[in-house]
């Protein structure tokens, strides 16, 4: 079964702090008089950010793998774990593009409420899904992944 497919939205303002770290690497490689500097740094970076991201989002990651395999009952609770650090550390997710070297626009908090949703969609749990949605658009109004399920869910209803 092929799942409908979010395409990451970039903050393009947020690869200018990322750039300056990588920057700042390859500066430190150069001074310690390494041939290959520039690859040097990059692969540091592309080391720490996706440590960073393994450390910080593993239930989240976790949840994305059920997810990708169809497991929907078992990604829902790796979603909410990774909601509630976040819940728990908002500054983690606020300042992610520092913190985690994520360039995504959208928050984890928010992609972790909308995969629950999703995932309830997917069990027939239709209820909680629109639960989930609502809560998304009320933490995050300007969500138009929850605004367009939200449409959909409601387009269903009335033609079924």
């Amino acid at each position: 079964m092929s799942l409908p497919v979010v395409k990451q939205q970039i903050a393009w303002v947020s690869l200018i702090p990322q750039l300056g770290f990588m920057a700042l690497l390859t500066a430190v490689y150069y001074i310690m008089g390494t041939d290959q500097f520039v690859i040097f740094g990059a692969g540091t970076y592309l080391v720490i950010s996706n440590l960073l991201r393994f450390l910080a989002l593993k239930d989240h990651n976790q949840a994305v793998k059920s997810l990708k395999a169809g497991e929907f009952r078992n990604a829902i609770p790796g979603f909410q774990s990774s909601y509630d650090f976040l819940n728990s550390y908002p500054w983690i997710d606020k300042y992610r593009y520092l913190i985690l070297l994520s360039s995504s626009k959208i928050s984890f908090r928010e992609m972790a409420l909308n995969n629950i949703a999703f995932s309830y969609t997917q069990i027939g749990e239709g209820e909680k899904a629109i639960s989930y949605y609502k809560r998304m658009l009320a933490e995050y109004p300007d969500s138009d992944l929850a605004k367009a399920a939200l449409n959909f869910i409601d387009a269903i209803r009335k033609d079924g």
